[in-house]
């Protein structure tokens, strides 16, 4: 994570350059996944007023903070622990959809061909609804063959996205993925 600090109106110690560097390396954990996440750590000082400005960028991620106390250690102190409360709610709402995601029924219908002045035309004799576990590629292809069914709806426990596994004509097995 790139952090970069400026500094208004006063000459900060090493002590404090290090402290909040410290302090704002602590973000790193909320974004495992982003490429070149960035912090812009802009502090200031007026008169009595002690200022901290924060400006956290990733991938999908634009998050900024802003605290003012009487010492500069819980300014920063208190702007991280505002950046942290956004960075933890954001993380919870993705956890969230991916948990919405993840409860997903499917729908699966039985189709006859009913005979109607000579033309054939399809008719839903039966439908089924159910949730799909997640398992490997692998264990779909082996319950497949024990169920002795020519396909089968499961969610891929690498991908979390849902497949199906399919018999083909000639005896293999197929895998439709759209994930890819």
């Amino acid at each position: 994570m790139n952090i970069s600090f400026n500094f208004k109106n006063f000459d900060p110690s090493e002590h404090l350059k290090e402290y909040a560097n410290n302090r704002f390396e602590k973000l790193a954990k909320f974004i495992t996944d982003a490429e070149d996440p960035e912090l812009i750590v802009n502090l200031a000082v007026e008169k009595f007023r002690h200022k901290a400005e924060v400006v956290f960028v990733a991938d999908t991620i634009h998050i900024s903070a802003y605290e003012e106390s009487e010492d500069m250690y819980s300014t920063i102190d208190m702007v991280l622990d505002k950046l942290e409360a956004q960075l933890r709610r954001m993380r919870e709402k993705l956890k969230d959809r991916r948990r919405a995601g993840r409860n997903r029924e499917v729908s699966m219908g039985v189709l006859t061909f009913v005979e109607e002045s000579g033309r054939r035309t399809p008719s839903i004799a039966e439908m089924d609804k159910y949730e799909p576990k997640p398992m490997s590629v692998d264990e779909a292809a082996m319950q497949m063959d024990s169920l002795n069914y020519d396909f089968l709806v499961f969610r891929n426990s690498e991908t979390e996205g849902l497949n199906v596994i399919y018999r083909r004509k000639n005896g293999d097995i197929g895998l439709i993925d759209p994930g890819f």
